[in-house]
């Protein structure tokens, strides 16, 4: 299957039922600790072009860093650039698991949205 760079976070159940979802379907995964190795400014303006969503549902709204920072008042007034440049400072502010190949890109996990995006094993023979 696919070669896949998987931005994650250890300790999260999400992102280790998304590593073990991506592994079972075949996929070889390079594996990237999101919060020690966040994506460059450039790259997260790259994932949010690629993955055809808006920039704000690329910040973990969950997080205590996200509250912390009172972002859910300020991120209306803040462009892409600015979203971009908080998400390249702050590993924990991003939505993650973040997936891509390179042309796709999908935030988090829900096995309906892998299936269609990443396939399976026997969509793979």
């Amino acid at each position: 299957m696919t070669r896949l760079k998987v931005y994650h976070y250890a300790k999260c159940g999400t992102c280790r039922s998304a590593i073990k979802w991506l592994e079972n379907a075949g996929h070889e995964l390079d594996l990237i600790p999101i919060v020690d190795s966040p994506p460059s400014k450039q790259e997260i303006l790259d994932l949010i072009a690629k993955s055809g969503l808006e920039s704000k549902k690329f910040f973990n709204v969950s997080g205590e860093v996200y509250k912390e920072l009172g972002l859910k008042d300020k991120l209306a007034q803040l462009d892409d650039n600015e979203r971009a440049e908080l998400l390249a400072a702050n590993g924990k502010l991003i939505k993650r698991p973040v997936v891509t190949d390179g042309e796709t890109v999908t935030l988090g996990f829900k096995p309906d949205a892998y299936e269609q995006s990443w396939g399976t094993k026997e969509a793979g023979k």
